[in-house]
């Protein structure tokens, strides 16, 4: 077996120095509940993730499903928890309900109907070898209404924030996902602390409908301080975790 000790030891470096961002970022806003700190491991091998989980990470990111479906068979750590964040398309719908714990980029209603119809699938055939890894895992799946707050309504994809509350209101009606809240990227060259603060503008808006939908997904290696200022409940932190990304090919 090849020796791990080198990228071990800077994982758990890494990790140290994003944890005190976020101690420092907390501290800065006077103290709050700590956000869930999400690593994402697109592009990077399961040996990662191994070192990772001995770490005591327990929340990873990915944003293909072709490579993390992957993953979640070779890593089939119970303990673990997938959040799916990248842009999906209804017919990989079926795939990461079979994996994800949660599914940060829903924007549609279309998707919406493909992931429910996918989960309701799983519960009704739950030990069939159709139940895939979500076997053992919550018959619920968490959806958070992605927000595009780019002003040209492009980018980085999500629901426009006029839309965004029907969205919201088809997760809610449905049987097998739970509405956990919003998530947004921040748009390229624009201020993040803008863009969050819209966010939480919107959050506000969706909590007094739906009080559980707490949830706000922002925040990504160069801007966490400005995620957790706006009250981010999950960080999506990939490069100042594991480094610069490996060659793809």
């Amino acid at each position: 077996m090849p020796d791990t000790t080198g990228r071990r030891a800077e994982l758990e470096a890494n990790l140290r120095r994003v944890n005190k961002r976020i101690d420092d970022a907390i501290a800065a806003c006077g103290g709050r509940n700590r956000p869930t700190l999400i690593v994402v491991t697109k592009f990077f091998p399961p040996e990662d993730l191994l070192l990772l989980r001995e770490l005591g990470v327990r929340d990873v990111g990915e944003n293909r499903d072709q490579e993390a479906a992957v993953k979640a068979r070779e890593v089939p750590d119970p303990e673990l928890r997938w959040h799916f964040i990248g842009q999906l398309q209804t017919n990989k719908a079926r795939s990461v309900a079979g994996y994800a714990h949660s599914v940060h980029s829903v924007d549609r209603s279309s998707l919406v109907r493909a992931l429910e119809k996918a989960m309701a699938g799983r519960a009704e055939h739950p030990n069939s070898s159709a139940g895939g890894t979500r076997r053992g895992r919550p018959a619920v799946l968490d959806c958070f209404v992605q927000v595009n707050l780019s002003a040209e309504g492009t980018g980085r994809g999500g629901a426009h924030p006029s839309d965004a509350l029907e969205v919201a209101a088809r997760i809610h009606d449905s049987n097998h996902l739970r509405l956990a809240g919003v998530m947004a990227v921040a748009p390229l060259g624009g201020d993040p602390r803008e863009a969050f603060s819209r966010l939480a503008d919107l959050s506000s808006e969706l909590v007094s409908r739906y009080p559980a939908a707490s949830g706000i997904s922002a925040g990504m290696s160069g801007d966490l301080e400005h995620a957790v200022a706006a009250g981010a409940t999950h960080l999506r932190i990939g490069s100042d975790v594991l480094g610069a990304r490996p060659p793809v090919g």
